[in-house]
């Protein structure tokens, strides 16, 4: 038999077969038996997936439309709230868990940060959505990153050479959409008070939902000579996702670092590579488990922050960034700077 497509997960190469049926049984059979022996996160999200099957499988015959597959099959996806794991018709794509994410957009304004709250700004061109500044009659600087998909992560060091001056950074990450995990690691090397165990990483490498490979493990980079060690404030949000995350267990290790503003998504893994299924569909789930040097997963949980604070829509239309001022508020209170 010919064979189209090859498939390609951490243990194992799996190809789907030119004469694979394209019925909605075996597109649905496909997909929860992938998941089922490759997908990392059943016992850190305490899902029973055998028991989704029997809530599911009964729902699909050979006679339903596609329509009403995606709606079968996102609705168990969803159970899973890993917005790592992702569904896709060609046309549009459902991210498991990711509509309470998604309410955080009209939390936030960039916009409104510059034109309201800063002296000056600067973005970075060659970086993904990095840009830095100080605040109107503040002794604080303040830095967005948005992304960890940039190309040249060492330009923090320049960035914090120019912002060594002030009390201290506000540095937002609020609907950072992850990217690079040695990204992340190498702008936290710009604020770390030393070097530290932050996590470790396991790989599923088998059939059954706890088979896991050795773990692998990542320590904080410290140079003294370009370490921010006032204090640092890290606004985060609900979109706040991934790499974005993982910027977050450095930076949290730290000891003069505080979070404000919102939980996290509590997306950590690495994805697998594209998946596809007979009727065209593709399809990516989380392939690891991230643990804190305690053996505990924030997987499904996100980073709690040390103060609770949104903006809500009403905040954002009258010009006021709440969260961003609550940051000011808790320097002045904690560290007496203004």
């Amino acid at each position: 038999m010919a064979l189209l497509l090859a498939l390609f997960s951490a243990c194992e190469e799996i190809f789907l077969r030119e004469d694979e049926p394209d019925t909605p049984t075996n597109n649905f059979e496909i997909f929860w038996n992938d998941l089922d022996q490759h997908y990392s996160l059943f016992e850190v999200r305490n899902i029973d997936w055998h028991n989704l099957y029997k809530i599911y499988r009964p729902q699909v015959n050979d006679e339903i439309s596609s329509d009403e597959l995606w709606t079968i099959m996102t609705e168990m996806m969803e159970n899973l709230d890993d917005s790592h794991t992702t569904l896709f018709d060609g046309n549009f794509s459902y991210k498991a868990g990711y509509a309470v994410n998604e309410q955080s957009i009209a939390e936030f304004d960039g916009d409104l940060i510059i034109d309201q709250y800063l002296e000056f700004h600067h973005f970075v061109s060659s970086e993904d959505n990095l840009s830095y500044g100080k605040l109107k009659e503040k002794n604080i600087g303040y830095i967005y990153l948005g992304s960890m998909g940039g190309q040249k992560p060492s330009v923090i060091d320049k960035i914090i050479n120019e912002l060594e001056q002030y009390n201290a950074i506000i540095l937002d990450v609020r609907q950072n959409t992850g990217g690079d995990d040695r990204y992340s690691a190498r702008i936290a090397k710009a604020f770390s008070d030393g070097e530290h165990l932050i996590y470790s990483v396991e790989t599923r490498n088998g059939v059954n939902h706890g088979d896991f490979d050795n773990k692998n493990f990542y320590y904080s980079g410290f140079n003294p000579s370009i370490s921010y060690n006032k204090p640092v404030i890290v606004l985060a949000d609900r979109k706040t996702i991934s790499a974005g995350e993982v910027f977050l267990l450095y930076m949290k290790s730290f000891a003069h670092v505080t979070q404000i503003g919102d939980t996290t998504a509590g997306d950590f893994s690495t994805v697998s590579n594209m998946r596809f299924l007979p009727n065209g569909w593709t399809y990516l789930y989380s392939i690891q488990k991230f643990l804190l040097p305690n053996g505990e997963s924030l997987d499904g949980i996100g980073h709690i922050p040390e103060v609770y604070v949104r903006n809500s829509q009403a905040d954002i239309n009258s010009k006021k960034d709440i969260v961003l001022e609550e940051a000011v508020e808790y320097l002045f209170d904690q560290y007496q700077i203004e």
